[in-house]
């Protein structure tokens, strides 16, 4: 009896939610991507429903003949095979052949709400603030209108890709985002994008550092300033804002970092231009071009789709500093095909060559000895450039600035921007080459040098350059003379002009020698003064003793001075002391004159003489006493005589 009110409970139960069943499996549209575990009991229900719904509609038939059941024929495999969970659980068996049914019927119109799940929506209404997505789930759900700002056309029936965000809230609404859905799926289309090279719309956001940042698929990647255009951008700002075709170009998965490019889209029908343009070039073709770049070294000219260069130097017949000075950005110019590569690649361009050449129009009169007038335009070590006309220059060189043979920079002359006077030297007008001369426009200095500077004449010049042999002094503009080494001072030994005088020093000199054909001068300074050696000559004459102090010890000797004009050299050998030993360096000492030569000014003494000239005089005398005591001692004829005759006396005396 109790099994029987149980299945009676379980149909009832089943009947009243029959409706709500069958409403649910109505309204359900989408299949699902996965399926929901589902109960038993609800299976039974809705098995039970439709079995019911089924039966009602059905005419009513004669019930077959009961069968025994298997509880009846046999309990103990009934009880055997009884499922005690579902029992304890309230779930009854059901027919697999009805489980299967409802299965199918789940599949074809429920959607599986899962977390994290993109799928698509419907737009079913759009009010102020948030659109209503339908995804064929139990109730449609709400998405704030901020998420779909890059679409401000967003309308009813719009087809969008959502993520399920919560399934149900605390007011049991569904959670949908349209933004985590459309970043989960920009990066596969990003990915796709860039395996098959497809190309993609993207919004410029904004400016950065090096290029643009562009929206693509609700990603954020960067846009290189290199790859906006095959032309250089100079104001990155005008893009900011607009809608862009682009082709992605790198992904970095690791920093899910994405790099586009608008370049790449029109370098193809660029290179298109490029090789029809290059196929018709021409050397001295004129066509018509954009100025592209300007560099210091030249000017780049975009001839539609190809570029070509053209250099500082034929921009224009005259000098210029910069390209600017002649051109400017985006300045439609003429140009005209000078040369270019085998390839075609690198063309060379000219602006100059469209107008005529301005020494064509110089006129017949000028010749070689007229004065011209010009601007100093470039200075270089060895001259000056003279721009005398338009485009038609002159050099002067260094040497023809001054009469002085001591050449100097040209810019102790003349700098960049003087306005000269000059004289024309050489003309070739079929090389366009003129030379020119300050120099000439004063008197040559050498044609009355006879009279201004004669041989023995004194006179103050300027020390202006240095040599191992000499000094050069100019004495005027254009007058320079050599004083040889020699020739600096009467006793000095000098070993090089520097340790005597400086640049720049005013110097004493007589004029020892004039070559004027040779435009030589050979002057001397020693000869302002009297020659010191000629006083000197019987001062130290050979045998004069002077007393001096070792100033420097050398190899073979030692050096003492005997005032600041007389040094003279003491051999080894002649610094012997009495005791033995030799003079040190500071020991004051009494010296001898072995050697004077005025001619070549050498001086020779010894400290060794004087001791030794002593002890050879000591000797001598002694040897001279010696000999007149000897001398004295020495017996006389009277006195052998004398003594002869006392020994006599002696003798006589004894007998």
């Amino acid at each position: 009896m109790a099994e029987k009110a149980n299945k009676e409970a379980a149909t009832e139960k089943a009947a009243e939610k029959k409706v709500e069943t069958s409403t649910a499996v109505k309204d359900a549209k989408k299949p699902t991507r996965k399926k929901k575990a589902v109960k038993a009991e609800d299976i039974a229900e809705v098995a039970e429903a439709k079995v019911g719904a089924t039966t009602e509609e059905a005419p009513k038939k004669e019930e077959a003949p009961k069968e025994v059941s298997l509880k009846e024929s046999n309990p103990d495999k009934f009880l055997a095979d009884f499922n005690w969970h579902n029992y304890q659980e309230g779930i009854d068996p059901i027919d697999d052949g009805k489980l299967e049914e409802f299965e199918k019927l789940v599949a074809e119109n429920f959607v599986d709400t899962l977390d994290d799940e993109v799928v698509e929506g419907t737009v079913i209404n759009i009010t102020d603030r948030d659109a209503i997505i339908d995804i064929n789930a139990k109730s449609e759900g709400v998405i704030s209108l901020n998420e779909f700002r890059y679409n401000p056309d967003l309308k009813e029936g719009d087809k969008v890709e959502v993520l399920i965000d919560v399934r149900e809230d605390s007011t049991g609404q569904l959670i949908l985002s349209h933004r985590k859905a459309r970043t989960i799926m920009a990066w596969d289309r990003v990915n796709k994008a860039h395996d098959e090279g497809t190309i993609v719309n993207g919004f410029v956001k904004c400016r950065t550092k090096g290029g643009m940042i562009v929206d693509v698929f609700g990603i954020e990647a960067f846009l290189p300033g290199s790859q906006i255009d095959v032309k250089p951008i100079r104001d990155y700002d005008v893009y900011v804002g607009k809608t862009m075709e682009f082709k992605v170009v790198k992904i970095n998965h690791e920093f899910k970092n994405v790099v586009v490019s608008h370049k790449a889209l029109i370098e193809a029908d660029i290179e298109e231009q490029k090789k029809e343009i290059i196929g018709q070039l021409e050397k001295g073709q004129v066509l018509e071009g954009i100025v592209k770049n300007i560099t210091s070294y030249g000017v780049f000219v975009d001839l539609g789709g190809v570029d070509g260069l053209v250099h500082i130097t034929d921009l224009s017949w005259s000098r210029i500093n910069h390209p600017n000075e002649i051109v400017e950005l985006d300045q439609k110019l003429n140009v005209v095909i000078l040369d270019f590569d085998e390839d075609k690649t690198r063309i060379q361009l000219g602006l100059k060559q469209l107008s005529a050449h301005p020494w064509d129009a110089l006129g017949d009169e000028l010749k070689v000895g007229d004065n011209v007038k010009g601007k100093v335009v470039v200075i270089a070590d060895y001259g000056a450039f003279i721009e005398v006309n338009e485009g038609v220059e002159g050099l002067i060189h260094v040497s023809e600035m001054s009469w002085s043979t001591h050449l100097r920079s040209a810019q102790d002359f003349v700098k960049v921007g003087d306005e000269v006077e000059a004289q024309v030297l050489t003309l070739d007008r079929e090389e366009r080459k003129m030379s020119l001369g300050i120099k000439q426009l004063t008197p040559d200095p050498w044609t009355d040098i006879t009279k201004k500077y004669p041989v023995g004449s004194r006179h103050t010049g300027i020390v202006r350059n240095f040599t191992n042999f000499g000094v050069f002094v100019e004495l005027e503009e254009g007058i320079d003379g050599l004083i040889y080494i020699s020739d600096l001072s009467w006793t000095k030994k000098v070993k090089h002009p520097s340790e005597f005088t400086n640049i720049g020093d005013k110097l004493d000199v007589v004029v020892l020698e004039l070559d004027v054909e040779g435009r030589k001068l050979s002057l001397g300074h020693k000869q302002t003064e009297d020659n010191p050696w000629d006083k000197y000559e019987a001062e130290f004459k050979v045998g004069s003793k002077h007393t001096a102090a070792i100033d420097e010890m050398v190899d073979k000797g030692a050096i003492i001075n005997f005032n600041e004009d007389i040094s003279a050299f003491v051999p080894k050998r002649h610094l012997e002391k009495e005791d033995g030993s030799d003079l040190k360096k500071g020991e004051e000492a009494e010296f001898q004159i072995i050697e004077f030569n005025k001619e070549f000014k050498k001086v020779v003494a010894s400290h060794m003489t004087i001791h030794k000239e002593e002890e050879a005089k000591i000797v001598k005398q002694a040897a001279k006493k010696a000999e007149q005591q000897a001398e004295e001692a020495k017996p006389t004829l009277g006195d052998a005589n004398s003594k002869l005759q006392e020994l006599k006396d002696k003798m006589d005396g004894k007998k």
